[in-house]
């Protein structure tokens, strides 16, 4: 099944290259000018897959890429943030967003489409999708990519995902952030020295007093507490 790509960003002349060639790599495109219309086409889509950028008039990235977290229609959706910025504060800031990934320009069109590509090979069901971990009120099902808390499903990103579900599956074991880079994938995406950290915080945020189990080893790296 063709894969659908949204590619929201003010600049007609980067929309028009990179629709062309992302419809070269076999993807479908749909595009939007700014924010506003972007989240609409979001709404009535469901990509696959968005390319956001963050400079643009009205309604930034930033705010876009925080609304389509909290969408009710399709919040684990990959996103891909675009942008001129360049200092570690601003990409920590689209990761605390929701972003899975970061671009900064100027970049080579093939690198966007192969970070489309490993964005949607992470967004894949696991091949162990019949397991499911039980560790008290947390229960962490792979095959509907789902966490739940007491019954109640908590919205989480894949790199989110997959950090939980490594760290349950060593109840009690210390992981290195190298570690968790490699079991979520993050490996294909733009890493940067608080990446890790920056998931896990969001973990605990979103897990509520489950959270508190996410502990941190100093100069190692994270256990979830039997």
């Amino acid at each position: 099944m063709t894969k659908t790509v949204l590619l929201i960003d003010d600049e007609p002349d980067l929309v028009r290259l990179l629709d062309y060639n992302l419809t070269q790599a076999g993807y479908a495109v749909i595009s939007a000018r700014e924010g506003a219309s972007g989240l609409d086409l979001a709404a009535r889509h469901a990509p696959d897959v968005v390319v956001l950028d963050v400079m643009m008039p009205g309604m930034d990235g930033w705010e876009v890429c925080r609304r389509l977290r909290t969408s009710p229609t399709n919040p684990r959706v990959p996103i891909l943030i675009l942008t001129a910025k360049t200092e570690e504060a601003d990409r920590v800031l689209g990761l605390e967003l929701g972003a899975d990934d970061y671009l900064t320009k100027p970049f080579g069109v093939r690198e966007v489409v192969a970070r489309v590509r490993a964005l949607l090979r992470r967004a894949e069901p696991p091949i162990d999708a019949e397991e499911v971990l039980r560790l008290g009120k947390l229960v962490i099902d792979s095959g509907r990519w789902e966490a739940a808390i007491s019954g109640k499903s908590v919205a989480l990103t894949t790199t989110e995902f997959q950090i939980l579900r490594a760290l349950a599956r060593r109840p009690g074991r210390v992981l290195s952030r190298e570690e968790l880079i490699a079991q979520s994938h993050a490996q294909e995406v733009a890493v940067i020295d608080r990446t890790i950290d920056v998931h896990v915080a969001s973990l605990r945020r979103k897990l509520g007093r489950q959270g508190e189990r996410l502990e941190t080893v100093r100069g190692i790296g994270y256990r979830l507490r039997e």
